[in-house]
């Protein structure tokens, strides 16, 4: 069953911009909202690399061009639009996505997956 969330809206985001979103009763920052170009995606915040958060500020998701999103531990490079890493240890694997919506200018995530999927790694 789905469980949306709020994520904040879309004006404040920018393009290209990133956003961390805390999850009411989870620790941390479990997944984060990015937008470029007109894409909007949500992500798990976990390298599949290692499982660690992916920023390296908060709200420091994307590369130094904002081009990418980038892990803070080891400089993977994901595209934006579907997660896929390009560059790093992770190579030809995915961040997991997270479904998203916008409705009347705000932004909205299922946050369901991360109550399923979550091994109480701690990272989320």
């Amino acid at each position: 069953m789905a469980e949306w969330i709020e994520a904040g809206e879309l004006a404040s985001l920018g393009d290209p911009g990133a956003r961390g979103v805390r999850v009411p009763g989870r620790e941390g920052v479990p997944l984060f909202v990015v937008h470029k170009a007109g894409t909007l995606a949500a992500y798990r915040n976990a390298c599949p690399h290692t499982g660690a958060p992916l920023e390296w500020m908060p709200d420091r998701f994307l590369d130094m061009d904002n081009s990418f999103i980038q892990c803070a531990l080891h400089g993977a490079l994901f595209r934006v639009g579907d997660g896929y890493c390009l560059r790093g240890p992770c190579a030809r694997q995915s961040l997991e996505a997270l479904p998203v919506r916008l409705e009347d200018g705000r932004i909205w995530v299922d946050v369901s997956a991360l109550s399923r999927a979550d091994g109480g790694s701690g990272h989320g």
